[in-house]
């Protein structure tokens, strides 16, 4: 007999955790324990998994040079576009405040509020000592994810700068990050328990009341999403006279298998012949669509500020603009080449919470319904990436959509 489906999994993890919480609330607080072995195993593999993939992912930029004119729009646009979803991530949860629904009460071990008191103490100057580490050991130790993102950032550099000779740390970083990607693939396997831990928890102390909030949590993000999709995306096809509802006719098909498997990779296929069809160029689509997948997830991008900023509101931790200007540019590097890791989102933002000093524990608050969640960004991670290949096909002049292409949508 074959074990059901992950997807099932989780969502039977949900169920049953719902279940327990609700008519054996005792018990459903016991069972915090499994969401906390689940959060312990991801700030497990946070540091290696940061340090790696950033490192190979900066050193490959350094081949970006011969690609020429292409690389350069893509890597432009790519930036433009995440910049947008991780603005559109925060005024959705600040207009519309999600997390002030839950009202949670701090863990007993960390305030949350140790992060604004060390910036007023002592000022900018203060915060930006913060980020340089002494030591990349004592960084990975505490995961402190800036300090880890800063010597990254010399790491990759310098690599590329050493040319053949640096190709040997590339190669080392490259097989630890797949490494990595195959122990996070592990832990992983944990989270229908995680997940049944997380929701048995929060129900058996909140009462079922609280699924409520998470309704609401749902619909703001969704309701994001929707906005990202057809005004921020529709607004880049109009000032540059692109169809924009044409193409998502064209891309209904790997938009919807992406939203059901919560996986915008298995869509990939499919959506490269789509947008050949619809009249991007073979070398545009093949160049810029897998790129896209490793530092173009507009859906994953926006999900990262928003359960962020979600989870401090649920504690009720405010954040000053700085603080979240500072944490969007943070993940606006760490949430790069990330693209093969299960549910790398979670891993970003428990990186995120760790050094804005908010309770990693309320990680668990975003990890039972992380499925739903999950079917939605995926499929806008398909319509922003073939939005950038319809882009750049339309820089290069490569573009030629053909009333017969219409046709066949």
């Amino acid at each position: 007999m074959k074990a059901p489906k992950f997807t099932t999994q989780i969502f039977l993890g949900m169920l049953l955790g719902i279940l327990i919480g609700h008519f054996f609330g005792e018990l459903g607080q016991n069972l915090q324990i499994l969401s906390d072995i689940f959060l312990r195993l991801i700030k497990m593999v946070i540091a290696p998994l940061v340090l790696s993939t950033l490192v190979v992912g900066i050193a490959k930029l350094g081949t970006f040079s011969t690609v020429g004119r292409i690389g350069i729009k893509t890597l432009f646009y790519f930036q433009c576009a995440t910049i947008l979803a991780l603005l559109s991530g925060l005024m959705i949860v600040n207009t519309f405040e999600p997390g002030h629904k839950m009202n949670l009460k701090l863990p007993e071990q960390g305030s949350g509020s140790e992060f604004a008191t060390t910036t007023e103490a002592h000022g900018l100057k203060g915060f930006i000592s913060h980020l340089i580490p002494t030591s990349i050991v004592d960084a990975m130790a505490k995961n402190e994810i800036l300090q880890i993102v800063i010597f990254s950032l010399f790491l990759g550099v310098g690599t590329a700068a050493l040319g053949d000779q640096g190709k040997i740390i590339v190669h080392s970083m490259d097989a630890l990050s797949h490494l990595m990607f195959k122990v996070t693939k592990y832990v992983m396997g944990f989270a229908p328990l995680g997940a049944m831990g997380a929701l048995a928890a929060v129900v058996g102390q909140y009462g079922i009341g609280i699924l409520g909030a998470y309704l609401y949590l749902i619909g703001c993000f969704f309701g994001g999403l929707i906005f990202f999709c057809v005004v921020v995306l529709g607004t880049i096809c109009l000032v540059l006279r692109i169809p924009y509802f044409k193409l998502l006719s064209f891309i209904k098909e790997p938009f919807l298998l992406a939203f059901s498997t919560a996986s915008s990779e298995v869509a990939l296929p499919k959506v490269i012949e789509r947008l050949q069809k619809f009249g991007c160029s073979d070398r545009i689509t093949s160049f810029v669509l897998p790129l896209g997948y490793s530092f173009n997830l507009d859906g994953s991008i926006m999900y990262t500020t928003f359960a962020t900023i979600f989870i401090a509101q649920a504690y009720g931790i405010n954040l000053s603009f700085q603080q979240e200007i500072v944490m969007m540019l943070m993940l606006m590097i760490t949430s790069k080449g990330m693209a093969g890791v299960p549910r790398a989102s979670l891993i970003v933002i428990a990186g995120a919470l760790t050094s804005f000093h908010i309770p990693v524990e309320g990680l668990a608050l975003v990890l039972g319904i992380d499925q739903i969640l999950d079917m939605g960004r995926s499929a806008v991670n398909v319509v922003g990436n073939a939005v950038a290949t319809v882009v750049i096909s339309k820089w290069e002049g490569e573009l030629n959509i053909t009333t017969e292409s219409a046709a066949t949508a």
